[in-house]
């Protein structure tokens, strides 16, 4: 039941955002890219939580939009270390205003007593 809520909820955001040829979790990544630019892959994978090598593939799909620039690591040129370009600081200034309307049109489905519910649940993961 928690999958499709989840699913539910990410497709609001999806549909917001598809105009802009971003997803949430892509809108996601750019908002930590931004928040800790320049940023190592792995230092990304692990602010995520999620692998470096899935993380490596997410940031080339950015970089192949010409929403994230990537260059050599400052204390380790071995490391990737990626950077919003021009075009995705755009793109995530333009996100911002349609992540808030989602935002409040998902709260207003909910509801008071629902939203509360919800927080509850996640405060207890």
């Amino acid at each position: 039941m928690l999958r499709q809520a989840t699913r539910k909820v990410s497709s609001v955001y999806d549909e917001a955002l598809a105009s802009l040829g971003i997803n949430i979790a892509q809108y996601s990544l750019l908002r930590a890219i931004e928040r800790l630019q320049p940023v190592s892959i792995t230092e990304l994978g692990r602010d995520a939580g999620l692998d470096r090598s899935t993380i490596g593939r997410n940031v080339r799909v950015l970089e192949r939009a010409g929403l994230v620039d990537m260059t050599r690591g400052a204390d380790d040129h071995r490391e990737a270390a990626a950077s919003l370009s021009d075009q995705g600081a755009h793109v995530l200034g333009e996100a911002r205003p349609l992540w808030a309307n989602c935002q409040q049109e998902i709260e207003s489905r909910l509801g008071p007593i629902k939203l509360t519910a919800l927080q509850e649940i996640l405060r207890s993961f």
